[in-house]
């Protein structure tokens, strides 16, 4: 592998976590209050794509879990799509419930008896306590992180740092607006699978990722502006180059954090379709791009997804 697509599968690994995963970056900060309108995006906006059969609608859309409070997405057809459905998905019902996940935490992403310490180097502890102070801690703080935790702390505080807030990402503001209209909200997943997910990576892999958070540490800020641009103006070929593609060169984080999950909620799109009524689906973009993405999984069973108008 070329050094250059190295570096590109390491940065798709490091903003993986935070911009695939709701759940990714718990109790780094509380969220703020989503707020009551969507900035007008430029153009059409982001993609939109609609399942429909005799008595199902289904809309696909593709969300930004980290946003800049003035990143404008909102559009006239995103707006129709979701008043017209009663029931809207998400890829977890409660990703802002820390309540929830901080047992999770607690269980899966501690090891006292394994510290930071005894897994790295001065050089690497050094590094870890620089970006810690940044956030107002330490590496001391840190230390009884298993490596995922700390990659995941390190990675979602450097993109906040830059200005990117959950509480202004796409999830909190479309559930704060179905639950005021009386829209029944579920999820695919829960956050218990998606903890259990992060920690089930072996740990040679879990430093590798903690290491390269390190190294990128405030630098991640670029290719995340690249992604949210592309997401803003609809641009999918965009999304798969910059983020999906070099996952591939992970072969295990793109199976376990994309083709894996597409493959679940394909099948669950599948069975709402043998039901009735209109849904909203939101799920990160990165999902729905590329030759593995939910749309891509139903086209070879048959289902037709269209671009929605």
């Amino acid at each position: 592998m070329t050094l250059h697509r190295r570096m590109k599968a390491a940065r798709a690994a490091l903003f993986a976590f935070a911009l695939l995963l709701p759940t990714g970056a718990p109790a780094l900060a509380q969220n703020p209050v989503a707020p009551a309108a969507i900035p007008p995006a430029e153009g059409t906006g982001p993609a939109l794509w609609v399942i429909r059969d005799a008595d199902s609608t289904l809309y696909l859309f593709g969300t930004m879990h980290l946003l800049r409070p003035t990143t404008g997405w909102g559009s006239d057809r995103i707006e129709q799509a979701f008043a017209s459905a009663s029931h809207l998905i998400m890829e977890v019902d409660s990703p802002e419930d820390q309540s929830a996940l901080l047992p999770l935490i607690r269980e899966h992403g501690l090891s006292p008896d394994r510290p930071l310490s005894s897994l790295l180097t001065s050089a690497e502890l050094a590094t870890l306590g620089a970006a810690a102070r940044t956030m107002g801690g330490s590496a001391a703080d840190m230390e009884t992180m298993r490596p995922w935790l700390a990659g995941v702390t390190i990675q979602s505080a450097s993109i906040m740092r830059a200005g990117y807030v959950p509480g202004s990402g796409v999830e909190p503001i479309l559930k704060a607006r179905a639950q005021a209209v009386g829209m029944t909200v579920s999820g695919f997943e829960t956050p218990d699978e998606q903890i259990r997910m992060l920690a089930s990576f072996p740990e040679e892999g879990q430093l590798a990722y903690l290491r390269r958070s390190l190294d990128e540490f405030g630098a991640a800020q670029i290719e995340v502006d690249r992604l949210v641009e592309a997401w803003a103006s609809g641009d999918v070929e965009t999304i798969r180059a910059l983020a999906v593609d070099p996952m591939r060169d992970t072969p295990l984080l793109h199976d376990v954090l994309l083709v894996r999950r597409n493959t679940n909620w394909a099948d669950q799109i599948e069975i709402l379709l043998d039901g009735s009524g209109t849904a909203f689906i939101a799920v990160g973009a990165l999902h729905l791009a590329g030759d593995d993405s939910v749309q891509s999984i139903l086209r070879t069973r048959g289902v037709e997804v269209a671009v929605a108008p």
